[in-house]
């Protein structure tokens, strides 16, 4: 099994505010781990920001995997950054993170993973 550490970003989340972009989409044949998730306020105001995961595949569980948000409507000051993963999460195939904000094209995002294949 192969380690590859990436990074992913989007200088101008989401297109519209109110309908989540995906951010990063979890490669075929692939686990990946998040390990941090930077949100920054590009507005000249605060703003609202949410962060979703969205996943159908199976758990070991008895139950599918649901989606959930990992940040529902935190406000963000003015050039404010957070780190929405305070702690590493694991990510199966297809999975996603989306990212939502009270204003569109106003959150600067970078998300650092480590894909397993």
């Amino acid at each position: 099994m192969a380690n590859t550490f990436k990074q992913i970003s989007n200088d101008a989340m989401p297109t519209s505010s109110g309908t989540p972009l995906v951010l990063y989409t979890v490669p075929s044949s692939t686990t990946t781990v998040g390990l941090a998730l930077y949100l920054c306020n590009m507005h000249t105001t605060s703003v609202t920001v949410s962060v979703q995961l969205t996943s159908s595949t199976a758990g070991s569980n008895p139950n599918t995997n649901s989606n959930v948000y990992l940040l529902k409507d935190v406000s963000l000051p003015v050039g404010a950054t957070i780190n929405a993963l305070p702690n590493k999460i694991t990510m199966q195939t297809t999975d996603d993170i989306l990212i939502d904000c009270s204003v569109s094209g106003k959150i600067d995002a970078s998300f650092s993973v480590m894909e397993i294949t």
